[in-house]
């Protein structure tokens, strides 16, 4: 049977020095194979402890039971900060709480079936772009960031990726992407709050344009909805909404910043998904016929289409299965604690690694196989409760966990309805963590309509 590709695995031992290079090139392929193995692995420098923890108890002590005890660690924030400033993925405690009080409103109850015509006319105008390019080899990650990307700005906005602002956002943002490494040197060594942060110059003027491009677009919004005249989207309903125990709302800059997280996360992991998944369609062609016919109900935009359409929300569990765009997160121990009768220090990094976890040798039935129909097994079952977090889980569960469920399957489908995809490319692609899990030369396809 083929196997997805998945990244080389360095040798078990290797030096601080060298360890600190391959982390900054790749985070995956940095990483020993006994780790698909290990229940947890502990990994020391000068400066901090790190603890990998692949248990499902100890990930549910974590993520689910004490999430308090374990905030954000800042290390890996610290890249990301020049583009999201004080944005939600970042916070921590009583900030964090506020913003998810004011947030959460925006995406619960109805707003998928309100939401849901925007998908429907990006997932169309996906579409419409790939027949002009029907027999041609695709760089497909290029075209999924521009549909996830008119996924955001459709919801979020009420405008389409042509439009001017959205554009330049779009723009800015590929350039950003490729020259942010996913950790700077504050990953590293602890460095005091006064000290400048060592960020590519690239990087921080990438950054600092998408945020004077995404103050337009709130300025603007705020306008209208001060006149009365704003759409009742997902930046409206933020924006109005008010934090039930303080009465406050977010201000420009505190919705800048939330603007900001909504566009990495709902864009880039949306994108990395379906380039997977695409991918995983052209070597299993047998799934892409299924899914294909299964596909010719989406002939009107309706919400209840979405209840049909069961073997592509099927195959995109497995590609994030397999293909978690975030591959880890980092918490930070705020007292001490034992691990699986290990002393944990106070300060100590605890990282939890959907990547490893997915793919546990000792958790899952032929972890590295794509199967989609391992979710109707047994084992699939049990896993989808104990090691399956491409979303993260307990109270910081991504809040656009279901809005992703609904655009993946909708625009995989669509594609796949209209045409048939294949690979001609002599070597697999190779995951890399860049902001998500990407391929590290891209991934190429042929596109030929049905």
């Amino acid at each position: 049977m083929i196997q997805p590709p998945k990244p080389r695995s360095r040798p078990n031992k290797v030096s601080l020095w060298r360890y600190m290079q391959l982390f900054r090139q790749d985070i995956l392929s940095a990483q020993p194979a006994r780790l698909y193995r290990a229940w947890m692995a502990e990994f020391r420098t000068p400066f901090f402890r790190s603890y990998l923890t692949n248990q499902p108890e100890l990930v549910k002590e974590v993520l689910k039971a004490r999430p308090d005890d374990f905030p954000k660690s800042d290390r890996i924030g610290e890249g990301l900060r020049p583009l999201l400033g004080n944005s939600v993925f970042l916070t921590n405690g009583e900030t964090w709480k506020r913003q998810r009080r004011i947030i959460d409103p925006a995406f619960e109850g109805g707003c998928l079936r309100v939401t849901f015509p925007a998908m429907w006319a990006a997932s169309e105008a996906a579409a419409a772009r790939l027949r002009g390019m029907d027999g041609q080899i695709v760089e497909i990650e290029e075209e999924t960031s521009h549909a996830a990307a008119d996924v955001i700005f459709r919801t979020l906005f009420s405008i389409p990726i042509e439009h001017e602002v959205a554009r330049d956002v779009f723009d800015e943002f590929r350039t950003y992407q490729r020259s942010q490494p996913i950790l700077n040197l504050a990953a590293f060594v602890p460095l005091p709050k006064w000290m400048p942060r060592l960020f590519r110059k690239d990087t921080r003027a990438s950054a600092a344009r998408i945020r004077q491009l995404i103050t337009q677009l709130t300025e603007t919004r705020m306008a209208q909805i001060t006149a009365g005249t704003a759409p009742e989207d997902l930046a409206t309903k933020i924006m109005t909404t008010t934090d039930p125990e303080t009465g406050a709302q977010f201000d420009t800059s505190e919705m800048v910043d939330q603007v900001a997280i909504f566009f990495l996360a709902g864009h880039e992991t949306s994108a990395s998904a379906l380039a997977w998944a695409l991918y995983l369609m052209a070597v299993f062609p047998e799934w892409q016929e299924r899914l294909s016919q299964e596909a010719q109900v989406m002939d009107a935009c309706d919400f209840a289409v979405m209840s049909k359409l069961r073997l592509s929300r099927d195959v995109f569990r497995e590609t994030l299965r397999l293909y978690p765009p975030v591959p880890m997160m980092v918490r930070e121990t705020t007292c001490p604690e034992t691990f699986r009768d290990r002393a944990v220090p106070k300060g100590s990094q605890v990282v939890l690694s959907p990547w490893h976890l997915h793919r546990h040798e000792r958790l899952w039935d032929r972890p590295d196989d794509f199967d989609p129909e391992r979710w109707h097994t047994e084992n699939g079952k049990q896993c989808s409760r104990d090691a399956y977090i491409p979303f993260s889980a307990g109270s910081r569960v991504c809040p656009g966990a279901g809005f992703a469920m609904v655009e993946g399957p909708l625009i995989l489908s669509r594609i796949l309805r209209e045409f048939r995809i294949t690979s001609e490319e002599a070597e697999p692609p190779v995951p890399v963590a860049h902001l998500t899990v990407r391929s590290q030369a891209g991934i190429r396809l042929r596109i030929v309509r049905r």
